[in-house]
């Protein structure tokens, strides 16, 4: 045996095939109906080439995978042929067998959706499945035998059992032959169906006498390319003679039957009838020996009647025509038996609903995709026929959706409007497909389509600000509040981290004050908060998605610091000097409500932290004073009497009204006296404005600024001072203290026509000495009038600033702007150091001690002072005491 091509039933297989490509052609594309057609030989191996679906459907070969380019097939459907993504070749799966796909149709069809997407779209190929002639013909039986009665005439016709060929076409059963003999000659009939039957011809009268059998070989031949057979051994008996045979009404009969009609319903009452008398004209009724077997299933035939009865179940789709072969043969003997043909056609009831298939599902859909979007395939297939047949595919309603129809039983279903996957996640779409029927049927199909989250919704917080209220002195490190901002977006969309927007407070950054857990939204203060420093500030805190692009939103945060009593008041005045008690003189003729003096405090706190009551918590006699617990007004509660103590020691306590209360303290001296001195109290220096104590701490910041403002004034005036004493003492020395050059030497002391000769008017004031105008003659400086302030009981003295005496200027316009009698120019609390002659002698009592020449450009200015300062009220002098 050979091993090449030819050899075994692969390599015949192989060969036919190859003659049949040769004298068919090539397989070229065909254009049925709007779609391709392709014809492929059945019986192919595994991977032979059927079409190339890649270059006939004008499809980009190097993107198929990509798009994912694919036959659509039934669940459950066997995959005959398949594509090559690679060059989208179309290709043989697995063998075909037509014969098994399509049974005995005459044109066997594949029909194959494809499908390709980005953008999806969809194709229709038919290929239409060849039949080769791999099947021979085969008889019922291997050997048949018939029975002839010798009296048979010349011509007489004896159906013989058909051969069966699943082949079609040129390819079924072509023709039968006999074997050569004297008696018998064959005739070849054909069916309606194209189908072939051999009838034996009668060409020589028998006689049993001489043979009692004739053996003779029935062939059946195909007509494919190489020729195929099947043979069959008849039994010709002669039997003695029955010379009537049965005989039917005609030839041929046609029933109408539903397919849904139950077992057991008559299908047909046949009649036969023989001339004959006994058994001879008995007929029985029985199905040929070439009825199919699938015949034999569904129907049945009463042997006596002739009721041809359904015995199974009927289904038009699967066969709308049965064709019964009867025969009826007597029942005597050398009985013929006669053939007739029963065609039931079948009625098509609408008994399958449509059969709804997602072909292709782009699940899950974006929220933003536009209108028209395609999210799946939908085929529907009945398998009814005419109105039972044709289907019609909907959307439930309030869905987004709608079917479009693309090919016939194919819809696409597409959006219609813009969705929203926070108003609605998830769609349950009810596809309901029902057909034109009577009763219609229908099925209805749920596609969950969820919606894919976009990240379309900025983030918004809880409240649109928050006011958060931390009591001052907190721990650092300490939760103060929390933020909290919500996304209707969904997964890494929602996902929040929160952050506080860049800022100052204070010049100081934000971050330097709180910060915030970025994934909680808490927010700690990393400072100890001071109320009396910061009362309040805001941040901004922005809470940002994960999304892409990132979406965030902003709130404020307002910080209100609360107060805590955590300052004690303090005591502006009196203040003590040099680390003593405060002092103050008072009256012994003093009347009951006699205001001594203010106790004045202030408090950094706020609120009711800061204010503030006075009380009196040790005196040397309480029943002498009494302070106002509201503004300490410290005044007596009667009059002074002999018994009294000249001095009087109080403690005056200063409360806040914190929880707890927090106090200060001031020790005050007061001595009564005679005569109040002009001298400057504790009180009077330091005494604030009933309204100071509950000031804002504004007030003592602009305390201390002026304060310092005034101390560094008043350095610069006394180094001056000192450099130009300095220099007059100097010019002093040099000319031996003469009246020009320093005019508080005693002998240098103007006479009374001098102070005569003095424009300024002398004022006396009570308790001081009179105002002497001191002339120095000889032609040195004019007379300069100067105003003597001297205490009976102090060493102290006034000073001020007077204009010379001389005469007006040249330029000077109005003389009398200049200096007018009586005029004092005033000075405010200015202190001057003033130098004192040599030639003075020391200890001269309360009289005048030195005059200091000090000259300046423009108005020369003469001081007279003393040591020691003070301030005299009502006479328009006010002198600094030092």
């Amino acid at each position: 045996m050979g091993t090449g091509p030819g050899s075994g039933p692969w390599g015949q297989l192989f060969l036919r095939s190859l003659l049949f490509l040769l004298l068919a052609g090539a397989p070229a594309p065909r254009l049925a109906s709007g779609q391709l057609r392709y014809a492929v030989p059945e019986e192919l191996e595994h991977g032979a080439f059927v079409a190339n679906l890649g270059e006939d459907l004008g499809l980009d070969v190097s993107t198929l995978s990509a798009r994912r380019f694919r036959i659509v097939s039934r669940a459950g459907a066997r995959q005959h042929l398949e594509v090559n993504l690679e060059n989208g070749i179309l290709f043989v799966n697995e063998r075909i067998d037509r014969e098994e796909v399509c049974e005995a149709r005459g044109t066997c069809l594949l029909h194959l959706q494809l499908l390709v997407e980005s953008p999806l779209e969809l194709y229709r190929v038919e290929v239409e499945v060849l039949d080769i002639n791999d099947h021979a013909p085969t008889f019922p039986w291997q050997e048949y035998v018939l029975e002839v009665a010798e009296s048979a005439v010349l011509g007489a016709r004896f159906p013989l059992e058909s051969a069966q060929d699943p082949d079609v076409g040129t390819n079924s059963v072509h023709t039968y032959r006999l074997s050569p003999n004297g008696f018998f000659s064959l005739e070849v009939q054909t069916r309606s169906d194209t189908s072939k039957f051999a009838e034996l011809v009668l060409e020589r009268a028998l006689d049993r006498e001489q043979q009692r059998v004739h053996r003779v070989l029935l062939t059946a031949l195909d007509g494919g390319v190489p020729e195929r057979s099947g043979t069959a051994h008849i039994l010709v008996t002669v039997l003695d003679a029955n010379d009537n045979v049965p005989a039917f009404d005609q030839p041929s009969y046609g029933v109408s039957l539903p397919e849904d009609a139950p077992a057991g319903t008559l299908v047909i009452q046949l009649n036969a009838t023989d001339l004959d008398e006994g058994p001879n004209g008995e007929i029985e009724y029985s199905f040929s020996g070439h009825a199919p077997p699938h015949v034999r299933e569904l129907f049945h035939i009463e042997p006596r009647s002739g009721q041809v009865l359904l015995k199974g179940s009927l289904d038009y789709e699967r066969a709308s025509l049965h064709e019964l072969y009867v025969q009826a043969k007597d029942r005597g003997p050398s009985a013929v038996a006669v053939h007739c043909r029963v065609l039931v056609h079948l009625l098509d009831v609408n008994d399958n609903a449509p059969e709804v298939t997602l072909t292709s599902v782009s699940t899950p859909v974006l929220e933003d995709a536009p209108p028209g979007t395609v999210i799946a395939v939908i085929s529907v297939l009945d398998r009814d026929s005419g109105d039972n047949g044709r289907v019609s595919c909907e959307v439930g309603p309030d869905v987004p959706f709608e079917l479009r129809s693309s090919f016939r039983n194919y819809y696409t279903l597409v959006t219609t409007q813009a969705l929203d996957r926070e108003v609605v996640p998830e769609y349950n779409v009810s596809i309901t497909a029902r057909d034109m029927g009577s009763p219609a049927l229908l099925t209805r199909s749920t596609l969950t389509v969820p919606v894919s989250d976009v990240n379309d919704n900025a983030p918004h917080f809880l409240q649109p600000s928050y006011s958060v209220y931390v009591m001052e002195n907190n721990a650092p490190g300490a939760s103060i509040c929390s933020v909290s901002a919500l996304d209707p977006d969904c997964q890494q969309n929602a996902y929040l981290s929160y952050s506080i927007a860049d800022g100052h407070i204070h010049g100081m950054p934000v971050g330097t004050y709180v910060s915030i857990n970025s994934d909680s939204g808490h927010m700690y203060a990393l400072r100890s908060l001071d109320y009396e420093q910061i009362r309040s500030f805001q941040i901004e805190v922005q809470a940002q998605d994960a999304g892409f692009p990132p979406l965030s939103a902003n709130v404020t945060v307002h910080i209100f610091v609360l107060d805590q009593n955590d300052n004690a008041p303090v005591i502006v005045s009196p203040m003590p000097r040099n680390g003593s008690v405060a002092t103050e003189l008072v009256p012994r003729s003093a009347r009951p409500g006699y205001l001594v003096g203010t106790v004045s405090a202030v408090d950094a706190d706020a609120g009711l932290n800061s204010r503030l009551s006075y009380q009196l918590l040790q005196a040397t006699d309480f029943t002498l004073f009494s302070v106002a617990p509201d503004t300490g007004e410290l005044r007596t509660l009667r009059s002074f009497l002999e018994q009294d103590a000249t001095q009087q020691r109080l403690v005056v306590q200063v409360r806040d009204g914190g929880q707890p209360a927090l106090s200060a303290t001031v020790s005050l001296l007061l001595s009564v006296v005679e005569t109040m001195p002009q001298t400057l109290s504790d009180f009077s220096e330091f005494s604030l404005p009933p309204e100071a104590s509950s000031s804002s701490p504004l007030t003592l910041y602009l305390l201390v600024s002026l304060g310092s403002i005034s101390f560094t004034f008043l350095l610069a005036i006394l180094i001056l001072t000192a450099i130009r004493c300095r220099r007059e003492q100097r010019s002093c020395q040099g000319d031996s203290c003469s009246p020009p050059c320093c005019h508080c030497c005693p002998g240098s002391r103007p006479s009374s026509d001098g102070l005569k000769t003095s424009n300024l008017m002398v004022q006396p004031s009570a308790g001081t000495t009179a105002a002497t105008c001191l002339d120095v003659p000889g032609g040195g400086p004019p007379g300069y009038c100067y105003k003597v302030c001297l205490g009976p009981e102090s060493a102290q003295s006034d000073f001020m600033f007077l204009k010379p005496c001389s005469p007006p200027r040249n330029n000077e316009k109005d003389p009398g702007k200049l200096s007018r009698p009586g005029q004092h120019l005033q000075v405010s609390k200015q202190v001057t150091l003033c130098r004192v002659c040599p030639a003075a002698a020391p200890g001269a009592g309360p009289s005048p001690a030195s005059i200091a020449h000090a000259p300046s450009s423009g108005t020369q200015a003469w001081l007279l002072c003393r040591t020691g300062l003070h301030r005299r009220v009502g006479s328009g002098v006010f002198g600094v005491g030092f």
